[in-house]
């Protein structure tokens, strides 16, 4: 009688897999590709990131919110060229923002027009010219026949963001003009010779 000897041979063929861990392995692959996705959002190039505001300088002028009297702001430049409501720019100088008080004064929210509070005039100035700068503020109409006290700021936006003036201005009544800021610009952009001295701009 023969006897045979030996490992039993293997079988041949292609190996079976388990469908349940191919899908856990398709699954994990999955979240590994939707976190560097995220990574990526989370993370924005440098370059793409950067704001550059388009102003050197930024004029504010606000008063209480609310109040539906008319403040206007006017500004002459070095060349005597003069920003009001009805010359927005003058060479770099721009009135970004005139506020008229109450009137037209509304936003549209959720489709609902609404009241917009805010009493807000916004001077830019988009660029050094050497030489003195004259900000006045006008009571232009009235409602409430009432004095206004008007704040005026001055901020310069380049290289940092930096208030160079500040202060608040009372207008007794319609009409009345004041000079609320004077100063002059070196060539390199810096502030100085701020004053108050009066000078007329409104030409009516």
């Amino acid at each position: 009688m023969a006897i045979r000897t030996g490992s039993r041979p293997r079988a041949t063929g292609p190996s079976r897999s388990d469908p349940f861990t191919d899908l856990l392995f398709n699954t994990l692959i999955g979240f590994v590709l939707m976190f560097f996705i995220a990574i990526l959002f989370l993370n924005p190039d440098k370059e793409s990131a950067k704001v550059d505001l388009d102003a050197q300088y930024v004029i504010t002028i606000t008063w209480p919110d609310n109040v539906p009297d008319d403040i206007d702001t006017w500004i002459e430049d070095p060349k005597g060229q003069v920003a009001w409501y009805r010359n927005r720019n003058a060479g770099l100088v721009h009135l970004d923002r005139d506020d008229r008080g109450m009137l037209n004064d509304k936003i549209t929210i959720n489709g609902k027009e609404v009241a917009n509070p805010l009493n807000q005039e916004v001077v830019a100035i988009r660029g050094i010219v050497p030489g003195e700068y004259t900000v006045n503020l006008h009571y232009y109409e009235t409602e409430t026949k009432n004095p206004v006290d008007v704040l005026v700021r001055m901020a310069r936006i380049n290289p940092v963001y930096e208030i160079v003036f500040y202060d608040k201005i009372s207008l007794p009544q319609k009409g009345a003009e004041k000079t609320a800021l004077r100063f002059s610009l070196t060539s390199s952009g810096e502030v100085t010779n701020i004053n108050q001295l009066a000078k007329k701009l409104v030409s009516f």
